[in-house]
């Protein structure tokens, strides 16, 4: 009797430990539906089968850190870029305690599929090489470009987590509030808005179709000429040279910095007699600006928080 007992026993164990490992295999599978019913998203990868209402999700670039965000979720786990000191402060406290799985350029796929993700957002213009291997690991959907398609990357990765429509009326709000702020300046286009970005080995100028110059355009602000870029094919932004910093004066001028070491260049050029120079640093209209919201957010979240900059640096002079 006591051998039938043992016998009883380990063919549970066994049972078990067959039934873990098959839960372990759906786990790594990237088949969404070992988790309940599935929508089919179309992105630009391909199709790919998504569960309802995903509850573990890891993403790829800080867009989608900032689509959360405005969504009310908080992912599992993400990469960060490679200057970044931490997840973005804007986003929050509960953001801070995100596990992080990489950079936005080597993601850590290891990492990754140790917290058994039910869906993976990502961009094919950063991480396309990783595609195959995260699409194993879970179901996995990428944006195709970063910065200029904003507003349509928002809206796919809200389908993607089962929020489309109010990913919808988010950005609806967004883009109301931006048109009332141009409104509240009377006309916004006379102003014009300089943004320039220290970067650890260059200075950029930011120009229409960057992140910050796509809000700036909803207010329908006014662009400093050069910014507009328009010798250029790529309208995101274009190297400028220190010794050319008289190039981004405008009627307003916001700075940001990405990284320590640009921040250290940053207060080398801005102590230098060539940006003393600039009209708007003459005025008192120069303003340095939060690189995370400005630079790296691209998304709703971000973007209001760029429009309450706006409110506060344009409106005064709007009323002169």
């Amino acid at each position: 009797m006591k051998f039938l007992g043992l016998g009883r026993r380990l063919g549970a164990a066994v049972a078990g430990v067959m039934a873990a490992g098959l839960v372990l295999t759906a786990c790594g599978s990237g088949d969404a539906e070992s988790s309940g019913p599935t929508r089919t998203v179309k992105h630009a990868m391909g199709e790919t089968k998504v569960p309802e209402s995903p509850r573990r999700v890891v993403v790829l670039d800080t867009d989608k850190l900032d689509t959360l965000k405005s969504l009310g979720l908080t992912p599992v786990g993400s990469v960060l870029p490679g200057e970044a000191g931490g997840m973005p402060k804007y986003l929050g406290g509960e953001f801070a305690k995100v596990k992080v799985v990489g950079t936005t350029q080597q993601p850590d796929v290891e990492a990754i599929a140790s917290l058994r993700p039910d869906l993976i957002l990502g961009s094919k213009f950063r991480q396309e090489k990783f595609y195959g291997e995260l699409s194993k690991i879970a179901p996995t959907v990428f944006t195709e470009l970063v910065g200029i398609t904003w507003k349509q990357n928002f809206l796919l990765d809200a389908e993607a987590v089962g929020k489309k429509a109010e990913g919808q009326q988010k950005l609806q709000a967004y883009e109301a509030r931006a048109k009332e702020l141009g409104r509240s300046l009377g006309d916004p286009a006379r102003l014009k808005v300089s943004v320039i970005r220290f970067m650890p080995d260059e200075l950029r100028q930011y120009g229409p179709d960057s992140f910050s110059g796509i809000v700036l355009r909803d207010v329908g602000a006014g662009r400093p000429k050069l910014q507009l870029l328009e010798d250029k094919s790529d309208k995101r932004m274009a190297p400028l040279s220190p010794e050319r910093i008289a190039d981004a004066d405008g009627d307003i001028v916001f700075v940001a910095a990405y990284g320590e070491k640009a921040a250290q260049e940053q207060a080398k050029v801005t102590a230098g007699p060539l940006w003393q120079k600039l009209g708007a640093v003459k005025a008192g209209r120069a303003h340095v600006v939060d690189d995370e919201i400005w630079m790296t957010g691209i998304g709703v979240t971000a973007a209001g928080k760029l429009l309450d900059d706006l409110q506060k640096y344009l409106t005064p002079l709007a009323e002169k």
